[in-house]
């Protein structure tokens, strides 16, 4: 294994040389991506590059495959019970989706359409340390545990993850889920990366806000995103900034968000 002290993308390429393997966040592929340095012929010797902890945006996948050759393998775990579906090694690798079950682990989608991704089996843990009720509230009566990610299984068995219930925003009495409008506005010219969050509104009780790392224009944002998407759906208020909030895996930190705009509306 080869150990950095932070992520930097110049340490990255260069220590591609001494691997076959990577494993990052889709930060981390954005940046190698905006690099000219990391080239197809830097990334030839390898045999896979593994993303996970946030959603790989379908963009990234498709100019990673252009500029390297090769799929990202995009699957999805938690630390409740490490790794619970994949894209196949051997087969395709279909960006959007964290691929199918792992043998053994049971997953199941509350309401049976779109709805929380509930998991059992081996790998799931028993409980949080010394916080019985909580273990209570996150496990069904038959076992299940509740990971707070929303999702649905295609007619083929692989898993689409829409985003956290928490993150979910109510707006007129109509649910939004954020990834599908940060799909839209991600590929829109001179955007980077998108993040949209509610916030409280006093004719809705939410309202949709996108927060936008990048440049544009927010008309313009709404406009196209309008073109594409319900009313309800669309953003209300657009904001620009150098750089979303991110924790050490990478994750966006939505509720920083939610606190900073959470006055967008006062009146």
């Amino acid at each position: 294994m080869v150990w950095l002290a932070r992520y930097n993308e110049a340490q990255v390429i260069a220590g591609l040389a001494r691997a076959t393997v990577m494993m990052g966040v889709p930060t981390f592929y954005t940046r190698l991506l905006e690099d000219t340095a990391f080239t197809r012929e830097r990334a030839a010797h390898m045999r896979l590059f593994i993303s996970g902890s946030a959603p790989l945006l379908p963009s990234t996948f498709e100019a990673f495959e252009a500029r390297t050759g090769m799929r990202i393998l995009e699957r999805y775990g938690m630390s409740e019970a490490v790794i619970l579906t994949s894209n196949p090694l051997h087969g395709e690798r279909i960006a959007g989706s964290v691929g199918f079950p792992l043998p053994g682990v049971d997953l199941r989608i509350e309401g049976g359409a779109t709805g929380v991704i509930q998991v059992r089996g081996p790998s799931v843990f028993t409980g949080y340390w010394r916080m019985p009720d909580k273990t209570r509230e996150e496990f069904t009566g038959d076992g299940f545990f509740i990971t707070g990610d929303v999702g649905h299984q295609d007619p083929d068995g692989r898993v689409w993850i829409s985003g956290r219930a928490k993150d979910l925003i109510i707006s007129g009495g109509f649910n939004v889920y954020p990834k599908e409008v940060e799909l839209v506005i991600d590929e829109l010219d001179g955007v980077a990366e998108s993040a949209v969050i509610g916030a409280p509104h006093p004719d809705f009780g939410e309202a949709v806000v996108a927060v936008v790392q990048g440049a544009g224009e927010e008309a313009a944002i709404i406009a196209a995103a309008r073109a594409k998407l319900a009313a309800f759906k669309t953003p209300k208020r657009v904001f620009f900034v150098d750089d979303l909030p991110r924790n050490a895996m990478g994750k966006v930190q939505k509720n920083l968000l939610r606190d900073r705009y959470a006055k967008t509306f006062s009146r």
